[in-house]
């Protein structure tokens, strides 16, 4: 059993707390692009991938193909995405303009200055190991997920 308060200073309040002490350090420069939550990964994978649908963009992000939607229409009326018909009614595929391929280029920038701070006085080894230990902690919750059926 564990202790009481155990939580306050656990792997997943350690991880919790990392995120938003990035979100707050990135969410300045959100603001700047005159994007909001979560837009600019969208605009990022679109500059990779090219055009591509809602069901995607939401199946790569782990994330709800309604919040994608939602993001999507926003960026639109921005002017960063353009949308077309999808292969059939219910879909949509999104497409990067101008603006937009210049706010994911923007945004890999702010990124790679994020990671800089982030990781300041980390080795390259540290670096390596901690990517890879990031990638096997999602991939355990992953595939506990799985395996209650719930995915």
């Amino acid at each position: 059993m564990a202790e009481p308060g155990a939580s306050l200073e656990d792997f997943h309040m350690r991880l919790m707390r990392a995120f938003h002490a990035q979100r707050t350090y990135l969410r300045p420069k959100v603001d700047e692009l005159g994007l909001g939550p979560g837009q600019p990964k969208l605009l990022v994978y679109l500059a990779v991938h090219g055009p591509s649908s809602q069901r995607e963009l939401a199946a790569f992000f782990e994330c709800d193909p309604g919040a994608v939607s939602r993001m999507l229409d926003s960026l639109e009326r921005a002017g960063f995405v353009t949308s077309a018909p999808g292969r059939d009614r219910r879909t949509k595929v999104a497409e990067l303009t101008e603006a937009g391929r210049a706010a994911a280029h923007a945004w890999d920038e702010v990124c790679a200055a994020e990671q800089d701070v982030m990781l300041a006085g980390f080795t390259a080894e540290e670096r390596a190991a901690f990517a890879d230990l990031l990638g096997r902690a999602r991939a355990n919750l992953w595939r506990a997920i799985d395996e209650r059926g719930e995915r």
